[in-house]
């Protein structure tokens, strides 16, 4: 498609400012309270770039003239869902001219995501030109929320809950272009009250460089330190690794395959696409949702519009050869679950479940045992678990994969007070007595939750 086309569609609907906010909350962990990261400034256990209004007694550095791109750079808006579609082969070879390793930002993610969940929002595509040549994206959308009773506008990342990594894709050039994109944030500054940019990876160019661009524009920053991801790295045999694990994990390996044997022939099975997708997929969502997490509501298929992303994104992924839908069967009989990606030679176990029927044999640790050693034999250069870490996910690898999310408030009345109680008051009241015993509660709460897990 030519480009000049595609940015004449870009213009063809102006940007709006965001609207007012509402009663749409922000991700679930907006209002967790934030741990500390290196090379940020800590104050309790928090980790935080210091304002006026966060240490009234800090020097500032002086204020920065107003940023503006490079002369040969420009930055489209893309709000025109239409439009945004016709980015697919933009955005793809962006993606790969980025060398992003995972599939969370392609454009069939996105556009799955989009087409589940974007009901409410507004699509803020901003997209970084050379010439007729793209080489950055920040995928970002609109929305509204009510923080401890203020109400916000927003701009953040496209994603949720599902979303387990995300970021902006550049591909040259990174620091013209996150100067260009913040300078086009800047100027859209009277629409939005707040960036938010969750699930940033460990080493995100983003991460240092909008936080060093931001503080320069005395917007208040803070930096929140979220769940790290268990990850392995497939190096030498498999018989190597498998002696590498604790005995006392492969002695429970060994007995619960035993025992399941005795029950019939125990192999994994694994659908890739064609005629039996749908039906492998729809018995995947009824393992997903058979034990714990159908009871609590967070299965898949509890909600029609995460059903309807999982579904979406399974035939993309099919028809691009990422998709691996693996099963444990026991004489025939599919009892464990992995919604499983395979994406530039990693393996993302995106979903998982089992049959509660079956929990005291493991299922799942079953399943795992059968496609790590696959993943071995075919040469998989990693294994990456997502999600938190978890006792079962930490029997496999010692490994983690940190993530953090940004938070950019414009300097306003209306954020001072919000970013004051998330990054100072908050980190405080973690320190007190009230806060452990509320915490204890808490987490007496999800030990039910927690023990089904680990006999997964």
């Amino acid at each position: 498609m030519d480009p000049r086309r595609l940015l004449s569609r870009s213009l063809r609907k102006p940007v709006s400012p965001l609207p007012r906010a509402g009663s749409v909350t922000f991700f679930e962990h907006d209002l967790a309270i934030p741990v500390p990261r290196a090379k940020a400034v800590v104050r309790g256990r928090c980790a935080v770039n210091l304002t006026p209004h966060a240490d009234q007694g800090r020097a500032l550095p002086a204020r920065q003239p107003p940023l503006s791109p490079a002369s040969d750079l420009r930055v489209e808006t893309f709000t025109d869902v239409e439009a945004f579609l016709e980015l697919e082969p933009i955005w793809d070879d962006l993606v790969e001219r980025a060398q992003i390793d995972h599939p969370f930002l392609t454009h069939a993610w996105v556009r799955s995501w989009w087409e589940a969940f974007g009901a409410g929002k507004e699509l803020r595509i901003l997209a970084v030109f050379s010439g007729q040549t793209c080489i950055g994206v920040a995928p970002l959308m609109t929305g509204t929320a009510r923080v401890y009773g203020i109400p916000l506008r927003r701009l953040e990342l496209i994603g949720n809950v599902h979303t387990p990594r995300a970021d902006f894709i550049i591909a040259a050039r990174p620091g013209e272009a996150y100067r260009a994109i913040l300078a086009e944030l800047e100027k859209q500054g009277p629409g939005w009250d707040v960036v938010v940019l969750p699930q940033l990876a460990a080493g995100s160019r983003t991460l240092e460089e909008l936080e060093r661009l931001a503080r320069g524009e005395r917007l208040l920053t803070g930096t929140w330190t979220a769940p790290a991801s268990p990850r392995l790295r497939l190096n030498g045999s498999w018989e190597s690794y498998l002696k590498s694990l604790a005995a006392k994990h492969r002695s429970n390996l060994r007995n619960r395959l035993g025992r399941l044997q005795r029950l019939g022939p125990v192999e994994m099975e694994e659908i890739c696409g064609g005629e039996q997708l749908a039906a492998a997929l729809e018995d995947g969502l009824r393992i997903e949702a058979a034990a714990w997490k159908g009871a609590g509501g967070t299965a898949i298929a509890s909600r029609p519009e995460s059903r309807r992303f999982y579904e979406s994104f399974a035939g993309h992924a099919a028809r691009r050869g990422w998709l691996r839908l693996q099963f444990l069967r026991v004489d025939g009989k599919r009892i464990a679950f992995n919604y499983c990606l395979r994406f530039r030679n990693i393996a993302y176990i995106v979903k998982q479940g089992y049959d509660p029927a079956y929990a005291a044999y493991s299922p799942f640790n079953v399943l795992c045992y059968f496609m790590l050693q696959d993943a071995f034999r075919r040469g998989v250069s990693a294994v990456d678990f997502l999600g938190c870490e978890e006792p079962w996910k930490r029997s496999w690898t010692e490994e983690s994969h940190c993530h953090y999310w940004l938070y950019l408030f414009q300097d306003r009345w209306r954020t001072r007070p919000i970013h004051f109680a998330k990054f100072r008051l908050l980190p405080a009241l973690k320190s007190t007595a009230l806060y452990s015993a509320s915490r204890a509660a808490a987490l007496s709460l999800l030990a039910p939750r927690r023990r089904a897990q680990r006999t997964s």
